[in-house]
């Protein structure tokens, strides 16, 4: 008859045991959601300078057909749409190494394809973070808000380039 109790006291004992652990499993696997996303007016509570073109720079490099290309995905990102970042290898390689191959001659320095290089850096870094389930709604707009600082800048030094060009100074 002992026995008979002390095999049920442990079999409850056990039961009771496992169901505690299951508890604090449950409560250590919920996970964290971020929501990535983005709306065209949080992108646009980002608080940077934007540059925009000269009406010189703009004629100097009228036929750049990969900058305007360029600044079409510029523009789907101030509106939230990151799809051009999603499994897209080919066409950005493409687009970057056009963009710095036919660099057209009024513009090209070295101050400038300086830019297209940081310019392909926040790109390449968007691109991941925007392809990482993990990447929080901010993280994600503080890269989105680089990239953007970035394609401003480079948008002022072809004009710093254009305006340069364009002084003439009386040597003696």
């Amino acid at each position: 008859m002992t026995f008979k109790i002390l095999i049920t006291l442990s079999i409850l004992l056990s039961f009771s045991a496992c169901k505690k652990t299951q508890d604090t499993e449950v409560e250590t696997e919920i996970e964290e959601t971020t929501s990535q996303n983005l709306s065209e007016k949080s992108i646009a509570q980002l608080k940077y300078v934007e540059y925009a073109l000269d009406v010189k720079t703009e004629k100097a490099i009228e036929d750049w057909a990969e900058y305007f290309q360029l600044e079409t995905h510029i523009n789907n990102v101030k509106k939230g749409d990151l799809v051009f970042f999603y499994d897209n290898d080919k066409n950005i390689k493409t687009l970057l190494r056009d963009l710095k191959k036919d660099i057209p001659e009024a513009v090209n320095s070295d101050a400038t394809l300086a830019r297209i290089s940081a310019l392909e850096t926040h790109l390449y870094k968007l691109k991941s973070l925007a392809n990482l389930e993990s990447t929080s709604k901010d993280e994600l707009l503080l890269t989105i808000k680089d990239f953007l600082i970035s394609f401003s800048n480079f948008n002022f030094q072809m004009n710093q380039k254009i305006e340069a060009d364009g002084i003439n100074i009386a040597k003696p």
